[in-house]
């Protein structure tokens, strides 16, 4: 294991998965069939997730599957209640470290998963896969490989788009979109920005880079391809010196500092804002974002909804570029490598990707069994679990979802993590001003290069 593969985590932390990880392989007792309790009688897993009982319905989820393996229990154990990501990853690594059980784990992106498996932290699937005979890429819209090996199965599919707040569109006197550029982005941002000081209302709000996280923000006119959508390529050179790459930087920098027409970065950062209370308080009256809004568009208990809503697709560079283009987000579902009960943990997690999905009523699956004419009622369904969904402009959705692909996913690498840093860091320098466009999109380009060179064979 080199240290430079895992800069985001403690050296501590670190040693102590690397010494609890031999324990692991030294003891013996991770055998690739898994454990069924010995006796025969029901095998207990753990499942190390996040997000509320509102979010994610695991209720149902747990129950459905119990139901139909009775010989499987599932103690879940939440590590983010409220959902957020980046407070579970840092949860989970620590619970590796301490040696803590686990037998089933959720990575909500690519960087993640790929470094957790990095530090030997998810077991290989193929060999379940192989016996239950099913090719993921064909049973799944999003391909987990990763260095030849699958180590996790996709959850949802969640293509991302923008959420409008309709009434603000009306006001201004502007269409929902059906197809549209960033450009025309911009211009309804602009348009929809309303008054000053503290009750201004911005156009957009956008909610990243921060803290390594939510880079998706800082690719967003690269991200509408069908190839080469991210920072790296499928053979793991940088992407940096694509025009796409500097054109969405300078979109956002635009944006806020000349037009205006977005929330401050420093406002973001220093109020700690978050996308949910900026729209549903009408704060911003778009916001581009990930399809698992699905199951909170008509508002919920925390987040109620007090205007009517819509969505329209991922913007395109240009009119006549295809369009359905975005950043798609899964759950990564693995099984751990120290599980004493691998068999069953896949089982867990094959029905979590499957019908699992759907009896939790909350998103749009990445399993394939599940066709596009089915959309409309798992729709429907998701829609009627919040608390206004006669305030959702249905139609809006379901076109978007019919239509979305995915980009062409590139493998993730090990080294993600360090990557995404790097362009936090040098954005921050930019929109803080304490560099130029140029300035910065070279030393990304550098730093990421060295990165790229170390971490070679």
């Amino acid at each position: 294991m080199k240290s430079r593969k895992a800069k985001t985590w403690t050296s501590a932390a670190v040693g102590a998965v690397a010494v609890s990880m031999l324990a692991g392989c030294a003891s013996g007792g991770d055998q690739a069939g898994g454990s069924t309790g010995g006796s025969g009688g029901p095998v207990t897993i753990k499942f190390h997730s996040f997000g509320s009982e509102e979010q994610q319905a695991w209720s149902k989820v747990l129950a459905g599957f119990e139901k139909k393996y009775p010989n499987i229990k599932v103690d879940m154990v939440n590590l983010s209640e409220k959902g957020d990501t980046q407070e579970y990853a840092k949860k989970l690594d620590l619970a590796a470290a301490s040696g803590e059980e686990m037998d089933v784990m959720m990575f909500s992106e690519p960087g993640m998963y790929a470094q957790r498996v990095a530090l030997g932290m998810a077991a290989p699937l193929d060999e379940f896969i192989q016996k239950e005979g099913f090719k993921v890429t064909e049973e799944y819209k999003v391909d987990t490989q990763l260095n030849g090996k699958y180590y996790a199965l996709p959850g949802k599919f969640n293509p991302w788009y923008v959420m409008l707040n309709k009434d603000h569109l009306k006001e201004a006197g502007l269409e929902v979109p059906k197809d549209w550029t960033w450009d025309q982005f911009m211009d309804y941002a602009k348009k929809l920005t309303k008054g000053e000081g503290t009750s201004k209302r911005y156009g957009t709000y956008f909610h990243g880079p921060q803290g390594g996280g939510w880079l998706e923000f800082t690719r967003l006119a690269l991200a509408n391809q069908p190839d080469n959508s991210d920072y790296l390529k499928a053979d793991g050179t940088s992407n940096l010196a694509n025009p796409l790459f500097r054109k969405s930087i300078e979109m956002r920098y635009q944006m806020e500092k000349v037009d205006k027409s977005a929330t401050p970065y420093t406002d973001m950062i220093s109020q700690k804002l978050h996308y949910r209370p900026q729209f549903f308080n009408q704060s911003a009256s778009m916001v581009v974002i990930g399809s698992w809004m699905n199951s909170e568009l008509g508002g919920t208990e925390q987040f109620p909804l007090n205007f009517n809503v819509a969505v329209a697709p991922f913007p395109k560079n240009n009119a006549s570029d295809p369009g359905g283009y975005s950043m798609v987000t899964t759950d990564f579902m693995a099984v751990a490598e120290k599980s004493k009960h691998k068999a069953e943990a896949f089982q867990f997690i094959r029905y979590l990707t499957t019908e699992g999905v759907l009896v939790q009523g909350k998103y749009v699956p990445s399993w394939t069994k599940v066709k596009n004419e089915e959309l409309g009622t798992i729709i429907d369904t998701i829609l009627a679990g919040t608390k206004s969904p006669d305030k959702v402009d249905k139609e809006s959705l379901k076109a978007v979802l019919m239509n979305a692909r995915a980009s062409k996913l590139v493998p993730p690498t090990s080294y993600q993590a360090d990557v995404y840093k790097v362009i936090n860091e040098e954005y921050e320098k930019l929109i803080l001003e304490k560099q130029n466009l140029d300035t910065m999109i070279k030393n990304t380009q550098e730093r990421t290069q060295k990165i790229i060179d170390s971490n070679k064979k």
